[in-house]
């Protein structure tokens, strides 16, 4: 892991690697404020990780300006690189958003940016939480 170099890592691999770190963050979320049956844990933890939720993150981070410009530069561009014919669930739109928080949470993951990361992850919740 330490050989990739997130500058120039294919956003979709970046995404690939969110996508786990993500759920890593919301499951311990979970666990220490959630039911304690698997089953209630992982009702709880679909509203964080599923498309839509990630995408409204992604929609308001853009307009709220939270992202740096480099960050938002990197959202767009894994967004505008997802392809996706018919995705399950959600609107193509949204899915391709999702992938663009993904790619974010990876880049911030592999180029080791735990503080921003940690504060991304935090500002993600929040949102998800308000709606």
């Amino acid at each position: 892991m330490q050989n990739l170099d997130p500058k120039v890592t294919n956003t979709t691999a970046l995404a690939y690697m969110g996508d786990a770190v993500y759920e890593v963050y919301i499951r311990n979320f979970v666990i220490e404020h959630g039911p304690t049956r698997v089953d209630a844990m992982n009702r709880k933890k679909i509203r964080y990780v599923c498309a839509d939720g990630q995408a409204r993150v992604a929609r308001e981070m853009l307009a709220s300006g939270f992202l740096s410009e480099e960050e938002a530069r990197l959202v767009k561009r894994a967004r505008n690189h997802t392809q996706t014919p018919k995705p399950r669930g959600t609107t193509p739109m949204d899915y391709k958003l999702a992938t663009g928080f993904e790619a974010l949470v990876g880049y911030l993951y592999l180029d080791g940016q735990t503080e921003r990361l940690q504060e991304v992850v935090t500002e993600a919740m929040r949102i998800i939480e308000e709606n």
